[in-house]
């Protein structure tokens, strides 16, 4: 029983050691710097043909509400340290998988963003860059049977790409 209960103190000390040791460390996997207190997400704007009329709104607010999710950043509406905003460039509908008849089988929903971050306390962070993620769905369906169940995943995903980028470095 003594034996058990040395190994176990062993093991939390070796563990509290190793991440003591890393540094900046987040068990949400963001690698802020702790100088970094809050982010303001500048509304993105559709420049773009096509898409949902508040595509633009769902967008910033899927990021603010993903920045304070995860991370103890403070959401600001201006000056944050850090900011990100930018346009919906891309909101297309592409025909793929082509069939034997000479038709798509599929057709891909796909939404390009086109991110500016800007890290007032370390400008070497400084991006811009586009994210891009698409679903499918089947030829026989319409866009608009499907759009309110793939625009959100593929929202999702952009912010989660963006995220990493900016507070992960990924």
């Amino acid at each position: 029983m003594f034996q058990r209960h040395l190994v176990l103190a062993l093991f939390i000390v070796c563990c509290s050691l190793c991440l003591s040791s890393c540094g900046v460390y987040s068990f949400t996997g963001t690698t802020l710097s702790p100088d970094i207190k809050t982010v303001t997400v500048n509304n993105f704007v559709l420049a773009t043909a096509g898409g949902p009329a508040n595509l633009p709104l769902t967008f910033n607010e899927k990021l603010k509400e993903y920045y304070q999710r995860y991370t103890n950043l403070k959401v600001v509406p201006a000056n944050g340290d850090m900011v990100l905003e930018g346009n919906i460039t891309g909101y297309d509908l592409i025909p793929v998988a082509p069939s034997a008849q000479d038709q798509a089988s599929v057709n891909r929903l796909q939404i390009t963003v086109l991110a500016r971050f800007y890290n007032n306390k370390d400008e070497s962070k400084n991006f811009e860059q586009s994210f891009s993620f698409y679903k499918d769905f089947p030829q026989n369906q319409t866009l608009s049977q499907n759009e309110s169940r793939l625009v959100p995943q593929i929202l999702d995903q952009i912010v989660l790409d963006i995220f990493n980028k900016t507070a992960a470095d990924w």
